[in-house]
């Protein structure tokens, strides 16, 4: 992967992660749901199997999710990684608005 598309994912992942996070959390008025809910969706990304072989088959559908996050490369986590970071900071940006008297719907 091109090192300047590298640096553009980053970024585009951060900024969509925090405009969704943010307005999420602006409407459901729970702070950190897209933190909790992140890490969920990114491992639907990164699976790719049903996810009804984690009920029936749970011995050998979560090795594999192991196996396929571990062969993920350094750019994959580093993308997951900024919209992580993203998240965080959209629950961040709304916990201080609302300390300091800021009201969203």
């Amino acid at each position: 992967m091109n090192i300047a598309v590298l640096i553009i994912s980053m970024v585009l992942f951060f900024v969509l992660l925090f405009g969704i996070g943010f307005i999420l959390n602006m409407l459901l008025r729970k702070t950190w749901v897209v933190a909790i809910v992140y890490p969920l969706i990114a491992l639907m990304f990164i699976n790719d199997q049903k996810i009804s072989s984690f009920y029936g088959e749970p011995g050998t559908a979560f090795p594999q999710l192991g196996h396929k996050i571990q062969s993920l490369h350094l750019a994959d986590l580093l993308i997951l990684l900024f919209g992580f970071m993203g998240a965080l900071g959209a629950g961040m940006t709304i916990r201080t608005l609302r300390e300091r008297g800021y009201r969203m719907f």
